[in-house]
């Protein structure tokens, strides 16, 4: 089975790699980018195609027809499109015979389109999935042909669960590469009644206002922690990054959002709108005092 495969980022750079010691499959082209300015956890897939010696094409945007004439003279039977920030168009998605398989770190139908990982940390969902699926013109609408739910736990961040997810889904690639090349797969199609869809975030998203709950604020650091950009919050008109932080249990009533309780090192304990919380990794140079409000 001839497979090309798109990506450009750690995730696509990580399942590449895992596909290339598969013996069913023979790539024979990756489609990537030699640099992003939207992508957080961006990776180019050169050096992994320079070394196995596969043909590699670059794009800097989203000119999907030079992309499809380069897939059209290749002719491969499947394309792999993972970590792609684009909607592929009909044209490319009608190269491969057996079609484009997609990936979304989601229980699709639900949690369809932009950030899932980010969101599901930040809205405290407790379980996620690992999700393939044939590519439509839709965004994450096709039907599915392998999914694995996840658990997320209260000690999961961004770089945790990216770390599961990968795990997860490197089990599902290697036994649904092979149900592909025996002609074997089923299709699940998706009750789109179910579908909700998550809209891509902006840097707002990520600021940090004390008077949300100290579990609100917590969920939103955890979400944004690396490989991503980071929680922010704004203090003397510098922006200030907050990477890792603890909910504490005593909630002090009469004592207002913003105020910090305590300094203990370089962590900060701080009044929010509900609950206290701890500021354990963070970028301020100057650590505030005691009393002060952030």
């Amino acid at each position: 089975m001839k497979v090309v495969f798109i990506g450009c980022v750690e995730f696509s750079y990580t399942v590449l790699r895992h596909l290339l010691s598969l013996n069913e499959i023979e790539i024979i082209g990756v489609v990537t980018r030699k640099k992003s300015p939207v992508n957080a956890d961006f990776c180019s897939l050169e050096p992994l195609a320079t070394k196995a010696g596969i043909s590699c094409f670059f794009t800097a945007g989203n000119n999907q027809s030079d992309i499809a004439m380069w897939l059209k003279k290749l002719k491969p039977d499947v394309i792999y499109c993972f970590g792609w920030s684009y909607l592929l168009n009909s044209e490319i998605i009608q190269i491969p015979h057996i079609g484009v398989i997609g990936y979304h770190p989601a229980a699709l139908p639900e949690n369809r389109g932009r950030h899932p990982i980010i969101w599901a940390l930040a809205l405290g969902l407790s379980t996620t999935a690992s999700t393939f699926f044939l590519m439509d013109e839709g965004a994450d609408s096709g039907d599915i042909l392998n999914q694995k739910f996840i658990q997320i736990e209260p000690t999961d961040d961004a770089a945790s669960l990216y770390q599961k997810i990968t795990r997860t889904a490197l089990q599902q690639i290697t036994v649904l590469t092979k149900d592909l090349a025996s002609n074997k797969y089923i299709r699940i199609p998706q009750e789109h009644s179910k579908a909700n869809y998550w809209r891509k975030r902006n840097k707002s998203d990520g600021q940090i206002d004390w008077r949300m709950s100290a579990a609100v604020i917590h969920n939103l650091v955890r979400a944004l922690t690396r490989p991503y950009v980071g929680a922010h919050c704004i203090y003397n008109d510098d922006e200030i990054k907050i990477w890792k932080t603890e909910v504490l249990n005593p909630d002090l009533p009469n004592i207002e959002p913003g105020k910090i309780l305590k300094v203990e090192g370089s962590s900060i304990v701080i009044k929010c709108g509900g609950g206290v919380l701890r500021l354990l990794e963070h970028e301020f140079k100057t650590i505030p005092a005691e009393g002060c409000y952030l």
